[in-house]
């Protein structure tokens, strides 16, 4: 739980935060708006028997202030299961709530933010897939967590970003479906080739609409502007990206890395910038450069219209699943947590 007391720890905070969006410039005039909002958040999870999960590309001043876990796709799964309180209000986008929902089936789970697509779930249906299926019938049909509730039920086992590699490599069947990221899909193929895997990996056309734009020309410009440069990559990049890697990893595997290396060392950080904002005021003294690339999707969360959910509950966006959608979802997430554990 977060220990900001504060709109002046909230100031020390953040203040180092210069990600380069407007979102993510914080003065004590702006943090002294904002507490008492922050406040009256935390007041009414209690009153509310309410937790709220965020995910690390959120703004970072829901982290800090409000969240009761935070992290990537595959610990916010981990986390959900372990949820008591009635209610989960979830700071991130709809499948992921979808997911939490899956996990909790007896509770209310809640978005906030208005714009809850991704454009790599939204890039397949579960229609899609079902037909994929026929076309490819001796293939096990392996589905991101990026996608939704009707996808995995039509699906074998689901991944993150952080299992991936483990996942597939471990997968009996050598015939692999790898689905909607073909970035991703692209760098897990080169990962089983460079470790002289044999499997045969069928690709969908999906992408992050953020990890996409990042240009893989530009890092020897970067690397030669900043002697001793670390990149360090998510792998729904560009495969020339992470060819030129120092770290290729989720969210969550990034800030491990971050943390056992040279803090002397500028950091190139090709992910969302709400990660980016983060290490900045966990990790102060290093140098983060490069700009923001923003999901509006992550960004539409804040703390207002999270107070406003715990205000109209009845009002907000709530996750509702067919019985049969979630137990078939469920058992593509259990794969994945049982895969995960081997």
């Amino acid at each position: 739980m977060n220990k900001i007391k504060s709109a002046s720890d909230l100031y020390q905070k953040l203040q180092s935060v210069k990600p380069g969006s407007v979102l993510c410039h914080y003065s004590m005039e702006r943090c002294e708006k904002m507490f008492p909002i922050v406040e009256e958040i935390n007041a009414l999870k209690k009153e509310r028997n309410a937790v709220i999960l965020a995910h690390s590309y959120v703004a970072p001043e829901i982290i800090l202030t409000v969240a009761d876990y935070d992290g990537d796709s595959f610990k916010l799964s981990q986390d959900a299961t372990k949820v008591k309180e009635d209610t989960i209000v979830f700071a991130a986008v709809r499948f992921m709530g979808e997911t939490a929902k899956i996990l909790n089936p007896s509770k209310k789970v809640l978005i906030p933010g208005p714009l809850t697509g991704c454009s790599l779930a939204d890039s397949i249906t579960a229609e899609e897939v079902k037909a994929l299926k026929k076309q490819y019938p001796e293939h096990t049909f392996v589905c991101y967590i990026n996608t939704t509730a009707d996808v995995k039920a039509e699906c074998d086992v689901c991944v993150t970003s952080s299992n991936v590699m483990k996942i597939v490599e471990n997968i009996e069947n050598n015939k692999i479906f790898f689905l909607p990221d073909r970035l991703m899909g692209a760098n897990l193929k080169n990962e089983m080739k460079a470790k002289n895997i044999q499997k045969e990996i069928v690709l969908a056309s999906g992408c992050c609409y953020v990890h996409e734009q990042y240009d893989p020309d530009l890092i020897p410009f970067f690397r030669n502007q900043n002697p001793g440069l670390l990149v360090v990559s998510h792998p729904e990049c560009n495969p020339a990206i992470a060819l030129q890697s120092d770290f290729v990893g989720s969210t969550g595997q990034m800030v491990d890395f971050l943390q056992k290396t040279d803090k002397n060392a500028p950091v190139l950080l090709l992910t969302e910038c709400g990660l980016n904002a983060r290490m900045q005021y966990e990790m102060p003294e290093r140098t983060f450069i490069g700009t923001c690339s923003m999901c509006k999707h992550m960004k539409s969360n804040s703390l207002e219209n999270i107070l406003e959910t715990l205000k109209n509950p009845e009002k907000a966006v709530s996750i509702e699943l067919d019985e049969i959608t979630m137990q078939k979802a469920k058992k593509c997430i259990d794969a994945m947590f049982d895969y995960a554990s081997r």
